[in-house]
């Protein structure tokens, strides 16, 4: 896994000789994602000019260095990420005459863009990536993005400069960079404590969407995306022509795809190992590690001694059974509050999901014994895992009838007791319930629960789940929120069951705009590679084609997956509620953070900078600490806000 960072200077503003200075200056911003190499191409006749930081993964040697060019000269590439499938493609390609000086995948990418041409080739790798790729002979920059949006990659105008990074870091080295923070993302960002592709948090410069290629040449005005491969026609495609086969069978085909993409992603030259919270996706992923490991499998995972938090004592049982190396480390909150300030600068613009924290331990932790490490992230929205697919669907069914002065009392009857109160009363009932039935935060949950009771239908009901503060605009002083997905009606016409519909825009904006954001960064940020074997597109596509009904039964979802997981770890190791993978960030705003939080908060700050209005943002401060209502989530986006301000500008 790398960084890639260039610029196309098209009007030619800048000198021949600083051409290569400033691209390599970009490069180094990005040393974090690469620290074993770094390379740097100009084409001064063009303005052309690409950069590269590599960590070295497959073929440590000078043979993979970048950028790389093509053995008939035509194309320049810069490249972040594995194909995992480059050892098929290597064979197709000798047996029509291609020879080879490395064993790299980036060499394997550029064979296959002169055999194939770029939109062809693409839709052949099996991987994660990003690249750039300059065509010598059509003059014409190409951008690649893999399809579900592990690898991150932003570009745009910046005064008659084209310019595209890894991560923002670079832009801010370019002097054509002019940074406008903007208030309509800002927004956005507020609602889902991301921001959203193609956004960013600067006007101007957007996120290349997953699955998408984006070409331009010097004739072009206004260049869009085209997508090479369609999440929305995988999702139409498996519910319209679901598997039609017996329950084991399905269990079968599973466990077969999945441990052939588990094994493709072990592939490395370096020390290789898995996070594992002992959870269903991260604990299946282990499995069939260990089952294709001749060694004992190096797993990771971190503790809170917080035990609402803490699944460590789960992980740990699951890695004994499986006989893996683990490693875990238990946190104290002091250690944890240390990452806070280092995420600014980790994360490059606003992102506020708490979990970024723990994240970023168990990335450190990794790091200090292996290079690679492969996760279970996306098993909740390929297999229906998140409470909000079986709570929503019920929600709606029990609601959908009442009129809605009623659910409007209901709610307020719900809130008007705090969320602390709600778990005092839980925990006596949770003290004599079986395992199984235990409930987590059920304040906090009930809270949850009435903020959606007044919405007129589902899609609204899923818009509210996913929501932190539902009306933005009036935070956020000057702005209007951006479309989105979410507000895409268009994209559900054709899925009509609520949770598949969840579960898709979950895929599409959740899981890439959250969750690989989050792990590329905490990863990228201490110079390991993060595999995720759930999003290899086979996958994905085999996971649509399973019926709900195999997905969810009950109030319980992951029902196919879990039959894959207990023919290698015993049900009674698995069984629990969720959890999710959090912090005490509510706890600690009224403690260890306070301070610190009521310097961001600061009436007169707001004011001052002028992006929010404080009237709100301090009613929510002052609640939270009289432990009224627990506000964590909308102060926490405020926060990551202010605390990314003070450092950036």
């Amino acid at each position: 896994m790398c960084g890639i960072t260039g610029f196309w200077d098209i009007s030619r503003q800048i000198s021949n000789d600083n051409l290569p200075i400033i691209v390599q200056q970009m490069s180094k911003s990005l040393i974090h994602r690469g620290p074993d190499d770094g390379g740097s191409w100009v084409d001064r006749e063009v303005g052309i000019a690409l950069g590269h930081r590599r960590l070295s993964i497959v073929d440590l040697s000078p043979q993979g260095h970048q950028p790389m060019i093509s053995a008939d000269g035509r194309y320049v590439i810069v490249f972040n990420g594995e194909i995992y499938n480059f050892p098929e493609l290597r064979k197709q390609l000798q047996s029509v005459g291609y020879s080879f000086r490395g064993h790299s995948d980036t060499e394997i990418m550029l064979a296959s863009f002169c055999e194939w041409g770029v939109l062809e080739a693409t839709k052949r790798f099996n991987g994660m990536f990003a690249f750039a790729l300059w065509d010598r002979q059509e003059r014409v920059l190409h951008l690649g993005r893999d399809r579900i949006g592990e690898k991150p990659l932003y570009y745009g105008w910046c005064d008659n400069t084209f310019i595209f990074a890894s991560e923002l870091k670079a832009f801010k080295v370019h002097p054509h960079f002019q940074p406008e923070i903007n208030r309509d993302a800002l927004a956005l960002f507020l609602r889902f404590s991301y921001i959203p592709a193609p956004y960013s948090i600067y006007q101007g410069i957007y996120k290349l969407p997953p699955a998408t290629l984006l070409s331009w040449n010097s004739k072009t005005i206004d260049p869009q995306p085209v997508p090479y491969w369609s999440a929305k026609m995988a999702a139409e495609s498996g519910v319209a022509y679901p598997f039609t086969g017996s329950e084991n069978e399905a269990t079968v085909n599973l466990e077969a795809l999945l441990k052939d993409a588990v094994g493709m992603r072990m592939l490395a030259d370096v020390p290789l190992g898995a996070f594992l919270s002992g959870g269903i996706d991260s604990s299946t992923i282990v499995a069939l590690m260990q089952a294709q490991s001749q060694q004992r499998v190096k797993t990771f995972s971190i503790g809170f001694h917080e035990q609402d938090y803490n699944e460590a004592q789960y992980a740990k049982a699951v890695a004994q059974y499986l006989g893996t190396d683990h490693t875990e480390l238990y946190v104290t909150s002091k250690e944890a509050l240390v990452v806070i300030p280092k995420l600014p600068s980790l994360y490059d613009e606003p992102f506020s999901d708490s979990s970024q924290i723990p994240t970023f331990l168990v990335s450190q932790l990794a790091r200090n014994y292996v290079t690679v490490a492969l996760s279970g992230d996306g098993g909740d929205e390929l297999f229906a895992g998140y409470n909000r697919y079986f709570w929503g669907r019920t929600i709606w069914q029990k609601i959908g009838w009442i009129p809605k002065v009623v659910r409007h009392s209901t709610a307020k009857a719900l809130i008007s007791i705090s969320p602390q109160t709600w778990n005092q009363s839980f925990a006596a009932v949770n003290a004599i319930l079986p395992a199984k039935l235990k409930v987590a935060a059920s304040g906090d949950k009930l809270h949850k629960l009435a903020s959606v009771l007044p919405f007129p239908n589902p899609d609204l009901i899923y818009a509210a789940l996913v929501s932190h503060w539902q009306a933005p605009e009036e935070i956020v002083i000057g702005s209007s929120e951006l479309s989105t997905v979410l507000s895409n009606q268009n994209l559900l016409d054709s899925l009509s069951d609520f949770t598949e519909r969840m579960m898709y825009l979950d895929l599409i904006s959740y899981l890439p705009d959250d969750i690989l954001t989050k792990i590329d960064r905490a990863s990228m940020g201490v110079s390991l590679e993060s595999r995720i074997p759930f999003l290899d597109h086979r996958v994905v596509e085999f996971a649509w084609q399973i019926p709900l009904s195999m997905k969810i039964r009950g109030n319980q979802g992951k029902w196919l997956l879990r039959q894959v997981l207990y023919r290698y770890v015993p049900k009674e190791l698995i069984e629990r509620p969720k959890m999710g993978f959090g912090i005490p960030i509510d706890s600690w705003l009224r403690g260890p953070l306070r301070e610190w939080a009521e310097d961001l908060l600061n009436e007169s700050r707001l004011r001052q900078e002028g992006f929010f209005n404080p009237r709100p943002i301090r009613q929510k401060w002052d609640e939270h600490q009289r432990g009224k209502f627990n506000w964590q989530y909308y102060l926490w986006d405020v926060l990551m806000f202010q605390a990314w301000l003070e450092v950036n500008h």
